[in-house]
């Protein structure tokens, strides 16, 4: 239903204001008493050899929903009724920001992706975090936190500790994003030097705690394995829990959709089936290289089961959608469960 009708339906609107108008459709749907039992029905798999125990976590199924969908943490209560194993929210930054100005988000129906530059357009970590108080899905919610744009770079590790600190008790992992190129000067976070110090202060907030939460960190496609090597060594020396891999790639290479088009879309992070090669070749590189020293959530290209079982067989403990569910719907998420149960 959702390839025939529900996408046809939404294509034909802008993709932001398709993206407002899919959240408010939903907040109201889900207020009609027979919503929540059909979707449930509709999407869900349940069962052992779906499960999965992850840096402590106890997970339903592997499959996600990536960062970047529902930036404000809305919707969690409604879309753990579609079949997901967990939600990440975010990225969330200390004070609201409005992000890059519009149009900002961009479909590229032949290749199955999406640009977006949409500078981590948020309402602010306390305003998260109150919602989260308030959840009653009892899914496994990821924290993903970042800075914001006004704040430079020599003092990102404070805007990382405020919404550490604002978010702990409301979320079961974090997920430190250091890696989307829609902020100015973000990825020169990833440098080691810098993300080792990041990571090793909210790593010794977290060990302060009574009960830590994981942390961990998303990457982007676009280091080198020369970059992929600090990595390795970074989550050794710092502790973290794990990596996600990846984040959208900045390359605009091998595209089906006409350059021209491409140009006048300009910047901005590509992800959907252009990235899926390359987000598998890091979790493959990073599982072999650390000889599966860490957990690793793999992102980036999901649209199959196909897809999916390709990331777990490259080392991928996790799952996450983002461009594939927006394409694909909800029983995406369906058939990767179902695959995962079939191949035992």
């Amino acid at each position: 239903m959702y390839k025939s009708f529900v996408r046809p339906l939404l294509f034909k609107m802008g993709a932001e204001p398709a993206h407002k108008f899919t959240f408010n459709f939903l907040k109201v749907a889900f207020q009609l008493p027979f919503t929540k039992s059909l979707v449930y029905g509709l999407y869900n798999l349940n069962g052992k050899k779906l499960e999965r125990e992850v840096f402590g976590l106890k997970f339903k199924n592997p499959v996600g929903l990536a960062a970047g969908f529902d930036k404000d943490a809305k919707l969690v209560n409604e879309l753990a009724f579609m079949g997901f194993g967990f939600i990440e929210v975010g990225t969330v930054t200390p004070k609201p920001q409005s992000g890059n100005a519009e149009p900002r988000l961009f479909r590229l129906p032949n290749d199955n992706g999406l640009i977006n530059r949409m500078g981590f357009n948020n309402n602010g970590v306390e305003k998260m975090r109150k919602r989260l108080g308030r959840r009653y899905a009892s899914i496994i919610v990821g924290g993903n936190i970042g800075k914001n744009k006004t704040t430079p770079n020599e003092n990102a590790v404070d805007d990382y500790i405020a919404c550490f600190e604002s978010l702990f008790d409301v979320v079961d992992y974090f997920a430190v994003n250091v890696s989307s190129p829609n902020t100015p000067n973000l990825r020169d976070l990833q440098e080691k030097e810098p993300l080792t110090k990041l990571l090793k202060t909210l790593m010794d907030l977290n060990n302060a705690k009574v009960k830590p939460k994981p942390i961990l960190l998303k990457i982007a496609p676009d280091l080198t394995d020369s970059q992929l090597d600090d990595i390795i060594e970074i989550v050794s020396e710092t502790g973290i829990a794990g990596i996600i891999a990846t984040n959208t790639t900045i390359s605009r290479e091998n595209l089906k959709t006409d350059q021209q088009e491409i140009e006048e879309i300009g910047m901005g992070g590509l992800s959907g089936t252009p990235v899926r090669e390359r987000s598998t070749e890091v979790i493959r590189y990073l599982h072999t290289k650390s000889n599966g020293a860490f957990p690793i959530i793999g992102v980036g290209g999901i649209h199959s089961a196909d897809d999916a079982m390709e990331k777990l067989e490259a080392g991928a403990s996790l799952l996450q959608l983002y461009t594939g569910f927006i394409y694909e719907g909800p029983d995406l998420i369906r058939k990767i469960n179902e695959r995962i149960i079939a191949n035992g």
